[in-house]
């Protein structure tokens, strides 16, 4: 059953330096062309289920006005909602007022992904980022006033120059914003970005590693949980649409370059503006096998800190763990533990849990 969705908006008023998502500028002429697409693929696709969570990304979706916002809550008040839904949208500091907010809160909206970055200037300037952190802290403190109090600040980390000591000041910083989750991630310079095109180069992986371990210990000493490699929660605030994900559950992606999970296929949407507007939503379907469906379940429930159920592993998949590619060479070896209930990464791993996780692709 599904019961989650993700909702792509692309417009951004700024492109910056590092993102490889899929984005255009924001452009009147062309938002309304695109939310009548919108409306028209999930009115195509959607079957009525009850939403548990829903997540509207980007892109930028506090780059839309209040009318455009407006016009994507009309479109989306035919899904049906569970009570306890959690409700994401994606938001800028710049772009972010106190009547988007409002508007959002009216229609269901209770939580708030802020893309923070950095409190740093020259780090800000280098991301191409149009904020700083005097206005981080003003919305933080609007969305509180507002009555939404579930918030996430994205944090990036690993960047050219950045020292610990400047890591140290911007945790110091978000901490003193009072939110009830951060999400952190190393600087990639991925292909297609601006970085890419200026042969930037990422930082010394030593470094990296030194941020990563004081990321860790500064945010659980400061009663955030460590729930995901990348993912620190206040008890309970965790993010129940990640989670989705990483249990791999089928969910709704609608949007442009929007990706979903749907039965035994996971599929990409068109990343082409023009092919969108027209109808042709999907660009690449993969119909997956039983091994792909226990690939995928391996390598995204090892994501998370406290990992895999090993009995309700075996209720979905009707197999047990331990007899799947190299686990139990790699709970030998000590890479992978396990107590009563769970099969988890090592903690003291978790940083190179790339080199386990490819133990579970293919056969």
């Amino acid at each position: 059953m599904i019961s989650s969705m993700y909702i792509h908006i692309p417009f951004c008023s700024n492109i910056c330096s590092y993102c490889a998502f899929t984005k255009v500028f924001y452009n009147k002429k062309i938002v309304n062309d695109y939310l009548k697409a919108l409306e028209q693929e999930i009115n195509n696709n959607y079957q009525g289920e009850v939403l548990k969570t829903i997540y509207i990304g980007g892109g930028t979706p506090s780059a839309l006005s209040l009318e455009e916002l407006k016009n994507l809550f009309s479109i989306l008040k035919p899904l049906r909602m569970n009570h306890n839904i959690e409700f994401t949208v994606e938001v800028n500091p710049e772009n972010i007022t106190k009547e988007k907010l409002i508007l959002m809160k009216q229609n269901g909206v209770n939580r708030i992904s802020m893309g923070v970055e950095s409190t740093n200037k020259k780090v800000l300037d280098y991301l191409e980022r149009n904020h700083d952190f005097n206005l981080v802290k003003e919305k933080v403190k609007l969305i509180k006033e507002i009555g939404i109090n579930n918030i996430n600040v994205d944090l990036i980390y690993a960047i050219k120059g950045e020292t610990l000591s400047d890591l140290k000041n911007d945790l110091n910083n978000l901490l003193s914003l009072e939110v009830t989750h951060i999400s952190t991630y190393s600087l990639m310079i991925e292909p297609h970005t601006k970085l890419f095109i200026k042969k930037e180069k990422v930082i010394d992986e030593e470094i990296d590693y030194e941020m990563y371990k004081l990321i860790c210990k500064t945010l659980k000493e400061n009663g955030y949980n460590h729930y995901e490699i990348s993912n620190f929660g206040k008890k309970g605030y965790e993010s129940h649409h990640n989670i989705v994900y990483w249990n791999n559950e089928p969910y709704y992606g609608f949007g442009l370059g929007a990706a979903g999970y749907i039965g035994n296929m996971r599929y990409q949407n068109t990343t082409n503006f023009k092919e969108y507007l027209h109808g042709k939503y999907i660009k690449n379907k993969e119909l997956l096998t039983k091994n792909d469906i226990l690939s995928y379940a391996l390598i995204l429930g090892f994501r998370k800190i406290d990992g895999i159920n090993k009995n309700e592993f075996k209720k979905i998949y009707n197999i047990d763990i331990h007899n799947l590619y190299n686990v139990k060479d790699l709970l030998k070896n000590k890479d992978l533990v396990e107590n009563n209930d769970n099969i988890f990464i090592n903690y003291d791993k978790i940083y190179i849990e790339n080199s386990i996780l490819i133990n579970f692709i293919g056969e």
